[in-house]
């Protein structure tokens, strides 16, 4: 037989766990990172500049904690470079897309869960924000801007997108 005060007790339990489980937020079914590829060489498929090598280097550093459990990128010197070395940080594949389809690769990042890079470039990655639902913001400054850090989080039929910046600042 139970008694009053243990029924008390666990009656006291069950309503804080109800009121923790209504303030918790829940995980989000995807979040996808985008960014653009880090400084670039001029020519045809050029790699990466010294900058642009510090900058993918920072890239590992600011989403090496992040749970990435893969890594997209166009065919290019240049986004693969940006790419390469958080990929070696956390041993996950990189995986190439064609950004000519944007429609078609944004319904293969919707069928995923789990937290996901996409590196592209300075017109395909703010056009798959918004096939996203996120907000693209102002247009990137193709000769100077390589900082931006879109943060789209899926949740269900909610999505959430965030501009961050990471690595020197761009000044216009």
């Amino acid at each position: 037989m139970v008694s009053r005060r243990n029924l008390m007790g666990m009656a006291a339990a069950i309503l804080l766990l109800a009121g923790c489980a209504h303030v918790m937020a829940p995980e989000p079914d995807r979040t996808i990172y985008l960014v653009r590829h880090a400084e670039k060489l001029a020519g045809d498929d050029p790699s990466l500049t010294p900058e642009g090598a510090a900058r993918a280097e920072l890239l590992a550093e600011t989403l090496g904690d992040a749970g990435i459990v893969r890594i997209y990128s166009t065919d290019y010197a240049r986004t693969r470079g940006t790419a390469a070395p958080l990929a070696a940080a956390i041993s996950v594949p990189v995986y190439l897309y064609d950004a000519s389809d944007l429609p078609a690769f944004a319904a293969v990042l919707n069928s995923q869960n789990g937290r996901i890079l996409v590196v592209g470039h300075s017109n395909t990655t703010p056009a798959l924000v918004e096939i996203l639902e996120g907000d693209p913001s102002a247009e990137i400054n193709e000769a100077a801007e390589y900082d931006r850090l879109y943060v789209i989080r899926i949740t269900g039929d909610t999505v959430e997108s965030e501009l961050r910046r990471y690595g020197v600042p761009y000044q216009p």
